[in-house]
């Protein structure tokens, strides 16, 4: 059954229902899958539970104030207030809070118990199994934008078209590459990436070959998505003084002419970019590549599941890793929270190679001891901390205070909580002076040893 048709039959909006589980942090493994069919625990859910659900849609699209809030889930007021603050959630000027905020959602998050909601989701997907982590609220904002895809009534309707071309930005190793595989797969799209040598004229079996003769040969074909990295680099705004290469003027110029074909023809461009400022305003021209997503880092809560999603890839459970994982309870998300949350604007790269010191860290350590109870310590955590940050550098700084400033001129509205979580995280690294070399050799015992052997 399809999210749409389950709706239907609980005379509720699919909108409430993809809040509802972000409301109550259910994993979407759990809910739905990415063509938005239904699994069996979640129907059997919505169809016993369809009053409540009832109620929660009617209320998330009520307008209502702080003290309402307050009298319908039976809290304090001022913890209503401080909840929905650290939710920035827009308020009108009459004091009445915009209808996208749940009264529920903000009895879960106050403690209310709603066990409920849990004992249909007892058996929760392991990492390993799961498609992805988090970005609930990102799968959900780019499952409507390509509602046009999934739902021919959309057009017929409404008059709203597919797009044509698709922006993700964000920062470096934020995952751009993996949305755009995704997108292709909610669609059902073969994903095609446009190598750089395609953007030239090449030889290819003795014959004479260019972009535009790629292009034309695609669109014989069906359902294809053609992913574009360095999108902005190559779409850059034309400007007495800028200096653009004659490949990506050619190349901007024969993407303009064959786009209004890429609808009828079913084919999606999706163009990877660090930033959408610099970006010629003829390609962000509608009908072309008006539909801009942004790509986040994780945020404190989903780098403690990357993380550890990260250190228990691949191992059986009688591996060496896994024991000693156990051993010092980091087999569970709880033990890697503080480290997670010393993290800040992280990308996922940064992750995987905070994951990768560390496992290479255990791994020495336990080759000098030969014990399985290896203690994973704040000092092998640093140190492994130490290696990732390497990464953090001033230019990938800038570029995430690049991303906020696009965020808030093009998606505030949609994406307010993370884009103060943000701003909050980025800003902690200008309020913290950077600590003075000590005169005299550094000496960090064992730390240096270990870094020789990795």
């Amino acid at each position: 059954m399809k999210l749409t048709a389950l709706a239907e039959d609980l005379q509720i909006s699919a909108e409430s229902i993809k809040q509802f589980i972000q409301d109550f942090d259910l994993d979407l493994e759990d809910c739905i899958n990415t063509r938005f069919d239904v699994k069996e625990d979640f129907e059997k859910f919505a169809y016993e539970n369809g009053d409540f659900l009832r109620q929660y849609d009617k209320d998330l699209n009520e307008n209502k104030t702080a003290e309402q809030i307050a009298d319908l889930i039976n809290q304090p007021k001022e913890k209503v207030e401080e909840a929905l603050k650290e939710s920035h959630v827009n308020i009108f000027d009459n004091g009445l809070f915009r209808s996208s905020v749940s009264s529920y959602g903000i009895d879960h998050k106050l403690g209310g118990n709603y066990k409920f909601v849990y004992n249909y989701f007892d058996q929760k997907t392991s990492l390993q199994q799961r498609d992805f982590i988090g970005y609930r609220d990102l799968f959900f904002y780019i499952s409507e934008a390509l509602e046009p895809f999934l739902n021919g009534q959309q057009i017929k309707d409404w008059g709203i078209s597919k797009p044509a071309g698709i922006i993700l930005y964000g920062p470096p190793g934020s995952g751009k590459i993996f949305w755009a595989h995704k997108i292709a797969e909610i669609i059902g799209y073969q994903f095609k990436e446009i190598k750089k040598h395609y953007l030239g004229t090449s030889f290819v079996d003795g014959n004479k070959t260019n972009f535009d003769d790629f292009l034309a040969t695609i669109m014989k074909e069906n359902k294809i998505l053609l992913f574009m990295e360095d999108f902005d680099e190559i779409m850059i705004q034309r400007k007495a003084e800028t200096d653009i290469a004659s490949c990506n003027l050619e190349t901007q110029e024969i993407i303009l002419h064959h786009i209004g074909r890429f609808e009828k023809e079913n084919v999606l461009m999706v163009g990877s970019a660090n930033s959408v400022s610099e970006i010629d305003e003829e390609i962000l021209a509608p009908g072309r590549f008006d539909v801009m997503i942004p790509v986040f880092p994780p945020n404190a809560s989903e780098r403690a599941e990357i993380i550890l999603y990260s250190m228990l890839k691949n191992l059986d459970n009688d591996s060496l890793l896994f024991k000693i994982l156990k051993n010092n309870n980091a087999d569970k998300i709880p033990f890697w929270k503080d480290t997670a949350s010393k993290m800040k604007v992280f990308s996922n790269t940064m992750l995987i190679d905070f994951t990768q010191s560390l496992k290479k860290r255990i791994k020495n350590l336990y080759l000098k001891t030969r014990n399985e109870h290896v203690i994973i310590d704040q000092k092998i955590l640093n140190g492994a901390l130490r290696d990732a940050a390497a990464k953090l550098t001033k230019e990938y700084l800038d570029q995430v205070a690049q991303f906020l400033n696009d965020l808030i001129i093009n998606n505030f509205d949609d994406f307010q909580m993370r884009i103060h979580s943000l701003k909050a995280e980025l800003e902690s690294y200008k309020a913290v002076e950077q600590p003075r070399r000590e005169i005299g050799f550094q000496h960090n015992d064992d730390d240096d040893e270990e870094m020789k052997k990795n």
